[in-house]
């Protein structure tokens, strides 16, 4: 059988490696009326696999001092584990094993639902996830990127065991990747076939053949185009007014990404960024501020957010729309500009200091069918972006905003009035 898409990532480490194995099926592929089953599925392959219960999984890890976890993301499911080189060849089989034989027991899987769902209910008494999930359902609807990778309350409670093993049977369709860094044992590469685990793991091609192209992701939209205008409020009883203002923009690698990723840097990284200089330093409005752009398949939101007190909300709804707003009609100047380069090196390399983060980095570049290379390409490219390329990138792709509202119902009135009046 085919292995999965292999990287390795060999670094000095005092006898530390890191796995990341990313299957390319998150909850974006939720079944309909099933929003938070993959998400289910992920928590519960960490709970039984292979010839493995719940409690010998954990005494083989914990007893290896091991770490081991599973996330789902909206573009797919990452497994991580991290461990003494000495104990990966005793370890990297459950990986295997999580995706080819995940054991999905009625009572494990019940008893993760009740987590997730107690998760879900802490994130409704939490304003920037109200404010930040009102957008998201504004700008995708019931697209793949319209609901958290946790679901949806009405539709988690009666997932079941059952419900997930056809989709635990597809897990091994779409392609893998797994991403070694760190030291990494030389027999343990020669032995990896051999491996029962993964000998019964069929991947199919690898990701970087099975990815759709770039241009393909980008010209089927995941989102609904909205009317200019549009609003969603959520009123809360609380003391601060949360602001999610954005649209969703380019996938990940996008010709377009990079220059919006420098406008990112310039917005919403660190205090000299220019939020933070106006909404705090200049007006002090605001007691957070920032910009929420992931890396993703399709299109991804770019997001200003902002929370302020009910006094001063007005207000910093004004700037934000402004800063937004200035961004397709003003050139940075050359220090702002260079200060957005610098930002961006900086956080390429704060994000793979340690294996685990090398490997996952690596994991999902090869997943959304980009090559090795390209954070490196983005790097010798960024001298070519000028102000202009970033002002008419804005003006491709920062058009009609989205907004979202979370506070005091009286105060989203009077804010949903002034925002008819800005648009």
């Amino acid at each position: 059988m085919p292995l999965p898409d292999l990287i390795l990532d060999p670094v000095n480490t005092p006898g530390v490696m890191a796995a990341k194995l990313w299957i390319r099926r998150g909850s974006g592929a939720d079944p309909d009326g099933e929003r938070g089953a993959h998400q289910l599925l992920g928590s519960s392959l960490t709970r039984g696999c292979g010839p493995l219960d719940h409690l010998a999984l954990a005494d083989l890890v914990e007893g290896c001092g091991a770490g081991l976890r599973c996330d789902t993301h909206e573009d797919g499911m990452l497994i991580s584990l991290k461990c003494r080189d000495t104990d990966a060849a005793e370890l990297l089989p459950v990986l295997g094993w999580m995706l080819s034989a995940p054991q999905l027991r009625p009572e494990q899987v019940n008893l993760e639902r009740e987590l997730s769902l107690q998760a879900l209910q802490r994130q409704r008494e939490d304003p920037f996830h109200l404010a930040y999930d009102g957008w998201r359902q504004l700008a995708y609807g019931t697209g793949p990127y319209g609901h958290d990778p946790l679901g949806v309350s009405d539709e988690l409670q009666v997932l079941d065991a059952q419900s997930l093993r056809p989709l635990a049977e597809q897990l091994t369709c779409h392609g893998s990747v797994l991403a070694l860094s760190g030291t990494i044992p030389t027999e343990l590469l020669s032995g990896l076939e051999d491996m029962p685990a993964f000998q019964s793991l069929q991947t199919g091609q690898g990701l970087n053949q099975a990815a759709p192209e770039l241009d393909e992701r980008c010209a089927n939209e995941t989102f609904t185009p909205q009317p200019q205008g549009a609003i969603s409020l959520h009123p809360l009883a609380t003391e601060q007014v949360v602001m999610m203002l954005g649209r969703p923009t380019r996938p990940h690698g996008h010709p377009d990404d990079l220059a919006l990723r420098l406008l990112q840097a310039h917005l919403g990284v660190g205090m000299s960024s220019l939020l933070f200089r106006r909404l705090r330093e200049d007006h002090g409005v605001a007691y957070d501020v920032g910009v929420h752009h992931p890396a993703r398949a399709a299109a991804a939101p770019f997001v200003l957010h902002a929370s302020s007190s009910v006094e001063r909300a007005r207000l910093s709804l004004r700037l934000l729309h402004q800063s937004w707003q200035e961004l397709a009609e003003r050139l940075l100047n050359e220090e702002d500009l260079e200060l957005a380069r610098a930002k961006f090196r900086g956080q390429l390399a704060h994000a793979t200091q340690t294996t685990g983060q090398r490997a996952e980095r690596r994991a999902q570049l090869r997943a959304l069918g980009l090559d090795d290379a390209h954070d490196q390409r983005s790097l010798e490219q960024l001298k070519e972006l000028d102000a202009e390329v970033l002002r008419t990138t804005a003006a491709r792709c920062l058009q009609t905003p989205l907004l979202s509202l979370c506070g005091p119902k009286e105060s989203l009135h009077t804010l949903a009035e002034d925002w008819r009046k800005l648009i």
